[in-house]
Parts: structure tokens; sequence; C-alpha cells
């Protein structure tokens, strides 16, 4: 064979060993991605059909109105920027993509060679007493992979879907805090209303009890009379006790939430009868299917799935061979003084294989567990699709009979309002005794209680709605 054609068989042989690392470099053991099919009905049952939106359906994917949209208060609003800025829950939730993230660099970096720039020497006695020495210096990459079965590509494909996950996971707490703080707020809200309630309930059963003592002592009522008015006032004080109790607790619940003392500017505008002035905005409910786009924490837990197939792909890499490279470049020589000169200069190339024959079932069992991570994985998203639908249900189903339960209520408080007025005439005019009279004051306290207390269990429902549809939070601080 002449030399031409031994340089024209040597560059094929070049050829197709360069097609073939290029072909088994983009081969992947992954299994391809499949989202699994929503397992949900594709309409919301009929009690929550009805009030999704203008008592239909939505027929397509409406956008959800954004958190500043939603809550019209301006102080509301101010203590929300507050518990975003400073909330530790938060703060955790956004470090956890970072931290993510840090993994991922990781990953990708395992993807290329790592250069090192080494320096070695050695001196040792021979056995004609004198020393040998030896020194080199260069650059060196160390045990690089090669990853022809894609299995460092499978770790960062994982690693990649923890980090969505991680983010879609800060979105999930930031909605929740969103959330938490109205509601929160609207518990003070309810508290100062029940408060102003019954400071006013304790006036006038405290001028009703002096009344009563007066005829008493005139002889025009009876000792039993002043024990029933006496019983009222007290069980009037034990009801203020406990929800001034209750005020503080809430306040602290807040405190908490936001991350900061509350300001007495905020305190201010806690004032009674606010929370029947509220309206929220209307929120537009979709389809179920639309649930999948919204919740993040669905989308985490697809995440999630997705990194658990990327793992059945670096399981599957473990059974094939693992080719590592070793290289280096640099100078050696036998005095230090000689490092670095002319004819000092070299090279080393060590390529490893390492095929897997006995491993005691260890890789099997490590694809087992990969696959059954995977089957769980399907399974904690249908759950937390299950989830989602179910809460959306709750809350609209809840939302059209608590609207007629505010008004029955209130029209329950009109009609004690007024029994309680006409009872205090007949009393005035010796028509009605005063057991009737106590009886209509106890009806009218219950019942301006109960008033503030579906007002509040109908804002937190619309509070409760918009959480569940997706909060419309756009992306999460530092995301």
């Amino acid at each position: 064979m002449n030399n031409k054609s031994k340089t024209t068989h040597t560059a094929l042989q070049h050829a197709l060993a360069l097609s073939a690392i290029t072909f088994l470099a983009g081969c992947s053991l992954m299994p391809s991605y499949e989202r699994p099919s929503a397992p949900i009905a594709s309409q919301w049952p009929a009690t929550a059909r009805v009030n999704a939106v203008d008592g239909t359906a939505a027929a397509a994917s409406p956008a959800m109105v954004s958190w500043q949209d939603y809550f019209s208060d301006p102080s509301l609003r101010q203590l929300i920027d507050t518990a975003l800025a400073n909330n530790r829950d938060l703060r955790v939730a956004l470090l956890n993509i970072d931290q993510a993230r840090a993994q991922l660099g990781v990953r990708r970096a395992d993807q290329f060679p790592t250069l090192n720039a080494a320096m070695t020497g050695a001196r040792t006695p021979n056995s004609n007493g004198a020393i040998n020495s030896a020194y080199s210096a260069g650059l060196t990459v160390t045990a690089y992979e090669l990853d022809f079965f894609g299995r460092v590509a499978s770790l960062k494909e994982q690693a990649l879907a923890q980090v969505l996950a991680s983010s879609e996971a800060a979105q999930t707490v930031q909605i929740s805090l969103i959330a938490t703080v109205a509601q929160s707020w609207l518990n003070l809200l309810a508290d100062e209303e029940l408060l102003a309630v019954s400071r006013q309930a304790l006036d006038s059963r405290a001028e009703s009890l002096k009344l009563v003592e007066l005829k008493v002592r005139h002889g025009a009522a009876s000792d039993f009379e002043r024990r029933s008015a006496q019983t009222l006032l007290e069980s009037t004080r034990v009801t203020l006790a406990q929800q001034m109790r209750q005020r503080a607790l809430d306040e602290n619940a807040l405190t908490l939430l936001i991350g900061q003392p509350i300001s007495d500017t905020y305190r201010a505008q806690w004032t009674p009868n606010k929370l029947g002035q509220l309206v929220f905005a209307e929120l537009p409910a979709g389809l179920p299917s639309d649930l999948l786009a919204r919740r993040p924490d669905i989308r985490q837990a697809e995440q999630l799935l997705v990194a658990s197939n990327a793992n059945i792909g670096a399981a599957r890499a473990a059974f094939f061979p693992r080719i590592s490279l070793t290289a280096g470049a640099g100078s050696a020589s036998t005095a230090l003084s000689g490092l670095f000169k002319d004819g000092s200069w070299g090279w080393t190339l060590a390529p490893q294989l390492v095929l897997p024959i006995f491993d005691a079932g260890r890789n099997q069992a490590n694809l087992d567990a990969a696959r059954t991570g995977r089957e769980m994985a399907v399974a904690q998203y249908e759950k937390a699709i299950q989830s989602a639908f179910r809460e959306v249900a709750d809350a609209l189903a809840s939302r059209a009979t608590l609207v007629e339960q505010l008004q029955a209520q209130q029209a329950l408080l009109d009609a004690e309002t007024a029994r309680s007025q006409l009872t205090q005439l007949r009393l005035q005019h010796g028509v009605a005794n005063q057991l009737d009279w106590l009886d209509a004051q106890r009806a009218l306290f219950s019942t301006q209680q109960a008033l503030v207390q579906t007002r509040l269990v109908s804002l937190q429902n619309q509070i409760a709605l918009f959480k569940t549809l997706g909060g419309g939070t756009g992306t999460a601080p530092g995301i």
C-alpha cells in the first residue's frame, strides 16, 4: 500500500471514529416525557358551575386578576407589599431556588472537562544511597467522563427540573402569603366590628341594669328581674373579653406574616363597619383544565415528575460502559531548574473504560427505584390536580350560598332590631315584661355578631377562590 492510500485509509478511520463518537454523544437513555392526562371532569360540578362567571363557565382560558387589582384597599396593599419583602417563609422559598440553581451549575459543569494547573516533586533514595529527583508541572484534565450514554445530561435535566420546581414552589408560597395576609386583615376588621357591637351592648345593658335597680328600690321590679339584667350584662363582659383576646391573637398572627411590628398607621385604619363596605373584583373561574397553567403547585408537581423521568435516564446509563479521560501536558525534569527548558515538554493521555459486570443487582435496584419514583411522581401530580379541582369547586359552591346567607342574615338583623325597639316601647308602656325585653336584647346581640361573622366568611371565601384559582401573582420576587 502506497503512502497516499495509507493517508486516505487513516483519514477514513478518523472520520468513522468521529462519527461514532458524535452518534454516541447524542445518545440518551432518558424516556420521552409525556404529560399524564388530567384525572378530573371537563366541567365544574353543577353546584359550582353556575357561579363560575356570570352564571356560566368560561369557554376559554381567561386571564386571572392580579392581586394589586383584586385588593383595592390601600392599607391592605401596603400590608401585602410589606409581607412580600419581609416574610421569612417566602425568603426561604426564594433561597431554595438559589440552592437549586447552584446544583444545576454543578451538573452543567460535569459536562465539561475540568482543567487544572499542577506541579509535583519527589525525591527518593535508591539502592546506591543516591537521591533520585523527579519534578513535573503543567495542565491536567482528570477523569473527565465522555457522556456517550447521556448519564450526565440526564442528571443535568433532573437538576433543571428541580430549579423550575423550586421556582413554582416559591410562587405557591407567595400566593398563600398574599391570601393569608388578606384573611388576617379581614379577621382584624371583623374583630373591631365585633368589639364595637359588644361595647355598645355593654353600655346599653349597664344603663338597663341601673334602671332595673332603680325600679327595685321603688318596688316596681323584682329581684329576679334585677338578677336577669345583671346576668345579661356580665355575659356581655365575658364576650367582650373573649373578643379582645382574639383580636390580640389575630394581630400577633398578622405581625408574623408581615415580618415586622404593625404600625399605629395601620391600626388607625381598622375601623368598625369597614367590613361591610369591602368589594372584591369578580373572578373568572374558567374551565378545570385552566388550573394546569394557573396553579403553580400543579406546575411544581409536573416539574418533579420531569425530574424523576430524567433520573430514569441516569439509572439506565449505569448499565453501559463509562468512559473517562485523564490527560496532561507540561514539563518534566529530574532537576527543579530543568523545568520548562527545551526538551522537557511532553503530554499524557489515559482513557479508561469501565463496564459493569457484577454489582449484586445494585444498578437494577437503582433503576427500579427510579421507575418507582416516577410512578410516585405521577400519582402526586394527579393528586395535585384533583386537590386543586376540589378546592375551586368548594369555593364556587360556597359563593352563591354565602350570598344568600348574608342577605338572609341582614334581613334577620333588621327584624330583630325592629322587635327590640317594639319590645322597648311595650316595656315602657307596661304591655311587655322585663323577660321579654331581655330575650329581645339577647337575640339582637347574637344576630349582630352572626352578621359580622357571615360577612367575614363571605369575604374570606372570595379570597380562598382567588388563591385556589392561581392567585394572579405573575412572578414571585427573585424568580
